[in-house]
């Protein structure tokens, strides 16, 4: 946990908060913090700055903060998911969001197993840990965005040229003959598809929104593997696109 990530109801005076739960046992048996110890802290979808520790025992911490610093900037990347298996979605969500991604489309494919869509791992208690977690290893604070597609038709046909407006398109797809590319970019969807790849149908109604289908290169990586690879130059080619443009 780099940082301390606090909720409106910890608060108990405009500058004060008492921690307790899982953060609390965080301080106490990971960190070892004592009273006058100096934390980086962020309040959910708000600030990110300091806090000083007070007091702290086995029950409650209490801590003056001063918040003053903006998030993170987001990645403009949209990401577009073949639901993949309840534990490998948790690790996915952690990467995703600690890498800057605030919108995820987690949706269906054929080579989706249909009890997937029944997991408790899908309510939204259960991904909230796990993108909480994602904001506390990267230090940042805005929650990303989980929206669920049970039906693939109806998502590709109905909403995937509006998630899409004005970005650039790609489905990573292991048999495609394009590589993925290194030219910069401005915005981007980007979709996943699930261990094995889409199949042709899926590809072909991409393919009718603009998506073109790209391939990572001969490796056949693992969702979790690809997401975090695919993500990560993305988000290079995103970063030298803004310097060049402000050069």
């Amino acid at each position: 946990m780099n940082l301390l990530l606090l909720h409106p109801d910890d608060f108990i005076s405009a500058d004060h908060v008492q921690i307790r739960g899982r953060r609390l046992r965080h301080l106490n048996t990971v960190i070892n913090a004592n009273a006058g110890d100096c934390l980086i802290a962020g309040l959910l979808n708000g600030k990110i700055g300091k806090a000083h520790l007070l007091t702290i025992n086995s029950d409650v911490a209490e801590l003056r903060i001063e918040l003053t610093e903006p998030p993170p900037t987001p990645l403009p990347i949209k990401l577009i998911l073949a639901l993949p298996r309840p534990k490998m979605l948790r690790r996915i969500l952690q990467a995703a969001t600690s890498l800057g991604i605030k919108e995820i489309h987690l949706i269906a494919s054929w080579r989706v197993e249909k009890s997937y869509w029944q997991s408790p791992f899908l309510e939204a208690e259960k991904t909230r840990e796990q993108l909480i977690l994602g904001l506390e290893q990267s230090i940042d604070t805005q929650l990303p965005d989980i929206h669920l597609h049970p039906r693939f038709k109806p998502f590709v046909e109905d909403e995937l040229d509006t998630i899409a407006a004005h970005s650039t398109r790609i489905v990573a797809h292991p048999r495609a003959t394009e590589a993925i590319g290194t030219a910069p970019l401005n915005a981007l969807t980007l979709a996943i598809g699930p261990e094995g790849g889409f199949i042709p149908y899926e590809i072909e109604k991409f393919a009718e929104f603009g998506f073109v289908a790209a391939s990572l290169g001969p490796r056949i990586l693992t969702v979790e593997v690809a997401v975090s690879s695919l993500i990560s130059r993305f988000a290079v080619n995103l970063e030298n696109d803004d310097r060049s443009t402000h050069n």
